[in-house]
């Protein structure tokens, strides 16, 4: 069952430092990205069956500590940084409760198969009229 994601809000923890790139004397001095912290496991939203579920998903982001940590710096304000990271965390919720299609096996066509060895057969047989020892 997917978790009600607004609640989840009050749970996360905010970092703000400097960011890197162009942008002159403006960057220097205003800390505009912005990290979001949230730790899954400590969560006290989330029932253990979600708990279990969004680590196995996540598990590739994730620190060692189990915290999810989402960057951005893209925008020239905090707060475009903070609405930023917070659609991402929406997103990448909502991302992990899509269940995908299996692919569906399917077997090469009787007349393709036929098709490629007859190409061969003509094939090997202009190969055959080019040599002088035939």
């Amino acid at each position: 069952m997917k978790p009600d994601l607004h609640l989840l809000e009050t749970e996360f923890s905010f970092k703000t430092s400097r960011s890197g790139g162009a942008g002159g004397q403006h960057v220097n001095k205003v800390s505009t990205k912005v990290e979001l912290d949230f730790n899954i496991s400590e969560s006290k939203s989330l029932t253990d069956e979600q708990k279990e579920f969004l680590l196995e998903k996540l598990g590739s982001k994730l620190t060692n500590d189990g915290i999810l940590q989402i960057i951005s710096q893209s925008e020239r304000s905090q707060l475009g940084n903070k609405k930023i990271v917070i659609e991402k965390f929406y997103e990448l919720i909502n991302e992990c409760y899509i269940i995908r299609k299996k692919r569906k096996a399917t077997k090469v066509p009787n007349a393709v198969k036929k098709k490629r060895l007859l190409n061969k057969k003509f094939k090997s047989e202009l190969k055959k009229l080019r040599r002088k020892d035939f």
